[in-house]
């Protein structure tokens, strides 16, 4: 069975010393014969926290993005459905047509050198990253939505957890697009084919260097019929919680309405009702970045 990581979206950025690229810290798998993925996480890291180098040991700006190319799966880490804390996903059959707007975030040093869930060295140094359900490895572009930059990344590992995040990015690729020191950053995911990475789709023509127009929505639940959407519309307009509205769209010939609440003003703000709508019993929602 394999162990999915559970990744820590930027619990710290306090810095912290971090060997090299290409240099590994000792792990658990070096000092006992357990498998580093079976331990328990609590007793699997040697930093309780985590965060990015005391001071940077290259220059990311002069690393090179990976290339895309054909791979076979991975032997581990694309076990579908999988569970971590109490919550099941669905691992895709392949990454064709993906693309997505949401949050990112990052991982760095507390993850340097250990198994990522494709059972492959997590470099923070390397542009790779984490997600819940492309199939591993994947090539994605991301870009931020804040400042237009983006990067070529490997999703080789797992996670981020956290259900208002899309994609976790290594410490390289963060700092690559603008997402670090900050923690977190309104990002658009698009998969790159790897026999014609020359053909993936242009960055959003939302792209722009304003963080107004990139606006955070929570999507609380697409329905077919319009009386649910008003209900749950009517119960969160009781709870005083913020702007929802039912916005009517088309899907294979069936019209949808989808209960959107907001606009949000930050990542901040976007996790506090999310908590508050989980609360309510309406299950979690998902976030989604509009113009």
């Amino acid at each position: 069975m394999v162990t999915i990581l559970l990744l820590a979206a930027c619990a710290s950025r306090k810095p912290r010393e971090v060997p090299p690229p290409g240099k590994s810290p000792e792990t658990s798998s070096s000092r006992s014969s357990v498998p580093e993925t079976s331990r328990p996480q609590s007793t699997r890291y040697k930093n309780a926290r985590d965060g990015g180098p005391a001071a940077p040991e290259v220059d990311v700006d002069k690393l090179v993005e990976p290339v895309p190319k054909r791979e076979p799966k991975s032997r581990y880490g694309n076990k579908s459905p999988y569970s971590v804390l109490g919550k099941t996903y669905t691992v895709m059959p392949d990454s064709e047509g993906y693309s997505e707007r949401g949050i990112a975030s990052w991982y760095g040093n507390k993850f340097h050198g250990y198994m990522t869930s494709s059972l492959e060295p997590y470099d923070m140094y390397q542009f790779s990253a984490a997600h819940k359900s492309l199939p591993l490895p994947s090539y994605v572009r991301v870009t931020n939505l804040d400042n237009g930059k983006s990067v070529i990344v490997r999703v080789n590992d797992r996670g981020p957890f956290h259900e208002s995040r899309i994609i976790d990015l290594s410490y390289a690729a963060a700092v690559r697009i603008g997402v670090w020191p900050k923690g977190t950053g309104l990002v658009e995911v698009q998969a790159i084919d790897p026999q014609h990475p020359s053909a993936e789709p242009p960055p959003s023509s939302a792209v722009t260097a304003s963080h107004e127009d990139a606006r955070i929505f929570l999507q609380l639940g697409a329905f077919s019929d319009r009386a649910n959407a008003e209900q749950v519309v009517q119960k969160v307009e009781r709870a005083g919680i913020g702007k929802v509205r039912i916005v009517t769209t088309r899907i294979e010939n069936r019209e949808m309405y989808r209960v959107r609440l907001g606009p949000i003003a930050s990542v901040a703000q976007a996790d506090a009702m999310v908590e508050r709508i989980e609360a309510m019993g309406l299950g979690t929602p998902r976030v989604a970045i509009d113009d």
